[in-house]
């Protein structure tokens, strides 16, 4: 079994249907996009609402009438204070109304901090270097991508040019003409700053992966070309990114590891990695576990030997984690959840330097028709990955207020029967992500929805999301993040954070 589901990357990308006539959009009732609620109001979003107020100690059980009135808006004030929104007399505009910051707060509350389950064992020393901030400028996004880092180079430890692939004969294939504009002129300009410029090559084809890497005069070639680039060429230091390993491949990538990080000198070997997931986040408690659920394509231990930084893909999430489906509220399939990120960093920690881990963090989001079932549970059917102007620009269309979600990333719901699924397009699609449209069925704690008939979720990670993370890695005491990727579509508040 490999260490996470994996795909070929691919590309998304259809005409953005424009709409100039709408039907103005009903929100369905739901925590992550409702209407403004006051004194007076009635309905199921009420009651909803109420359920919450009673969960989280504001309000007494037995109250969840759907009648907003005089206990629910004490409810409402208590909340609002508790978490420094406004506390004040009643005649301040907002004071006992369920808007969209008291929303967004109560989302939060959702969110309670989920420690990983992999704790009482042996976690490798924390880090002692500097703490880093890296990201992937991508190939299809260069002229943007240069343009959106160049001002902030200077909070950067590394850039990495996504950049180069190996044919399925073994050899380098320059995807990005890195050799011309924007690329030279970036690269001076990092240099400049003494910013490390770390090309990626990454490679997603399982059978070609296993047929180079088990001839030794193949692998060897590989080696020797990929080292020769990085010198001819003054980079920094490569980045590997192959995924999709088959699991007997997994000697075979340690070979070349070996062999690359010997030709390397003191260039950089970076590593990306596919996430690994704790079989208690895999299984549900008491269900029979495979005999290879610990069958893997990657060895964290001559990982750790032959890589400088290890770079955790902690990001396209879903429905994957069992543990966390059962602990968050519908609808639920995020980008990265904290909680799952901590999992995954401290299993790898136990074999990895937490000098050597960067935790990678998105910078996109997904969008999922979702299903509620008849007797429990959500069915998701991913659509695509987008940046966060597809969301944003769908969210103003249909007078939606993004909310945070039991994740904690941005996001909201919507009718499609108001405005179909579109795909998005131009520089709001994000084509190199990890997950295929699927399929999957979720068990959730409870909803924050209020409805039987299918509706659209639409996810991503913010700023705030991405914040989330840096202080997620601050707190597990690893070397840095990475963000996938600074193409310039990602949210802008995202500079902010990286400090």
């Amino acid at each position: 079994m490999l260490d996470t589901i994996h795909s070929m990357r691919h590309m998304l990308a259809r005409t953005l249907l424009l709409f100039s006539l709408l039907v103005p959009l009903i929100p369905l009732p739901a925590l992550g996009a409702v209407r403004p609620l006051s004194f007076g109001d009635t309905g199921s979003d009420v009651t909803a609402l109420q359920k919450v107020l009673i969960a989280q100690g504001y309000l007494a059980a037995g109250y969840a009438t759907g009648y907003f009135g005089s206990l629910t808006r004490t409810a409402i004030e208590k909340f609002q204070c508790d978490k420094n929104i406004i506390c004040a007399e009643a005649a301040v505009m907002g004071y006992g109304t369920y808007g969209p910051k008291t929303q967004a707060a109560l989302q939060i509350a959702l969110a309670p901090d989920q420690p990983a389950s992999v704790t009482g064992t042996f976690l490798t020393g924390p880090a002692w270097g500097s703490f880093e901030f890296s990201g992937w400028v991508p190939s299809w996004r260069a002229a943007s991508g240069t343009l959106d880092v160049i001002p902030h180079l200077s909070q950067l430890t590394s850039v990495m040019p996504f950049g180069y692939t190996v044919s399925a004969q073994g050899k380098l294939v320059d995807t990005a003409d890195i050799s011309k504009p924007p690329w030279p002129a970036f690269i001076a300009q990092a240099k400049a700053q003494k910013v490390r410029v770390i090309p990626t090559v990454v490679w997603g084809n399982g059978e070609q992966e296993q047929a180079i890497l088990s001839d030794t005069t193949a692998r060897i070639a590989l080696e020797d070309e990929i080292a020769n680039l990085v010198k001819q060429n003054g980079f920094d230091g490569i980045d590997i990114d192959f995924e999709a390993k088959k699991a007997e491949t997994i000697n075979y990538f340690s070979t070349f590891l070996r062999g690359l990080y010997q030709r390397m000198g003191n260039k950089w070997v970076y590593c990306t990695v596919e996430a690994r997931m704790p079989l208690e986040d895999r299984y549900s408690p008491g269900a029979t576990i495979p005999p290879d659920a610990t069958t893997y394509a990657n060895d964290y231990t001559e990982m750790n030997k032959y890589c400088d930084r290890v770079e955790i893909m902690a990001y396209d999430q879903g429905t994957v984690n069992v543990r966390l489906n059962a602990a968050r509220t519908a609808p639920y399939a995020p980008v990265a959840d904290p909680g799952w990120v901590e999992n995954i960093v401290r299993l790898a920690a136990q074999s990895i330097s937490r000098n050597k881990i960067i935790i990678g963090v998105p910078a996109y989001g997904y969008e999922y028709t979702v299903t509620p079932l008849s007797g429990s549970g959500y069915q998701y059917r991913m659509l695509w990955p987008f940046n966060p102007a597809y969301a944003t620009q769908i969210a103003a269309q249909l007078n939606i207020t993004p909310a945070r979600t039991s994740a904690n990333e941005m996001g909201f719901i919507y009718n499609p029967s108001v405005l179909a699924a579109v795909a998005p397009s131009g520089s709001d699609v994000e084509p190199t992500l990890h997950a295929a449209p699927t399929t999957t069925v979720a068990q959730n704690l409870s909803s924050q929805i209020n409805t039987m008939q299918p509706f659209n979720y639409v996810t991503w990670s913010d700023a705030q999301a991405i914040a989330d993370k840096v202080e997620l890695a601050h707190k597990l005491g690893v070397r840095g993040v990475a963000v996938f990727s600074l193409g310039g579509a990602e949210d802008q508040g995202m500079w902010d954070v990286l400090k």
